[in-house]
């Protein structure tokens, strides 16, 4: 894992002449390739690494067809105070389709109906605010009504700052529901994506009953160049990296992307048989 940028290629000349939008840079370890080469999955042909996903392209690829329903979508924040906050927020909302940063609602996988949230990091970089804490609540109250497994995929870079106090706050209240959820003896899998930081990752990103990560994805709670000041050290290459959390122990399986909806599947029916 310490050589993570030895995979650098530098593009030819001829790539470089090509329009932008047709070749594309791995974010982890920097080769240059032909977009189409991402294929459907979006996935890096050198290292694995899983580019962000949408919400939506997030259930074409999880749940079964035609199966999800969603839950509290016309649910959004009612006239912000923070300076330029609505502003940003309405940007989001268009360029998004999306009400906030999380969507939420019923589904099956591989034929098992689940209550299932999907964190989108193109909206305002996946922050918690109250809408997104408040839909991750029902959420799992809707689990516990229904008796059913929550699938939950994080992707995060925190709390979002212009709702101060009532954006940190969201974190107990999801734990709250989670820990009532979880002593009702059902099962809660949550699957850690790129980026997972902040209080997502210090509160219900890390309280799964089962917790799989895709490959490279960055989870952490503060930021590298933070810790790095703080402790005056030089951190190594895979800090923060999925595969350096399950080698601590923080992370139950690293799953390939097209290896996930199978994956899930499996450890829902396991979950069903310890059950009976």
């Amino acid at each position: 894992m310490g050589a993570v940028h030895q995979f650098k290629n530098e593009p030819s000349d001829a790539a470089k002449k090509v329009p932008d939008g047709l070749f594309v840079d791995c974010p982890y370890c920097h080769t240059h390739f032909y977009e189409k080469q991402l294929g459907p999955n979006k996935v890096c042909p050198n290292c694995g690494y899983g580019f962000r996903l949408t919400a939506q392209e997030r259930l074409e690829q999880i749940v079964d067809k035609d199966s999800f329903r969603e839950m509290d979508a016309d649910l959004s924040l009612q006239n912000p105070d923070f300076p330029g906050y609505a502003e940003k927020l309405h940007k989001a909302q268009h360029d998004t389709h999306l009400r906030d940063a999380v969507v939420t609602g019923t589904a099956k996988v591989k034929g098992q109906t689940v209550a299932i949230g999907v964190m989108d990091s193109h909206f305002v970089m996946g922050s918690l605010g109250t809408i997104v804490g408040e839909k991750i609540t029902r959420l799992f109250e809707r689990g516990l009504q229904d008796k059913l497994p929550v699938v939950l995929f994080t992707a995060s870079g925190g709390a979002r700052m212009q709702e101060g106090i009532q954006s940190l706050m969201q974190m107990a209240k999801i734990s709250g529901a989670l820990a009532q959820f979880q002593e009702a003896g059902l099962f809660y899998l949550v699957v850690l994506t790129d980026p997972t930081t902040g209080g997502v990752t210090a509160s219900f990103a890390m309280d799964g009953d089962v917790t799989l990560a895709e490959p490279h994805a960055l989870i952490g709670f503060a930021g590298r160049r933070v810790i790095e000041q703080t402790v005056h050290e030089k951190l190594p290459a895979d800090f923060q990296r999925a595969e350096s959390l399950m080698e601590q122990g923080f992370v139950d399986a690293i799953v390939k992307r097209d290896e996930l909806a199978d994956t899930i599947g499996r450890l829902l029916k396991l979950h069903q048989k310890s059950e009976v």
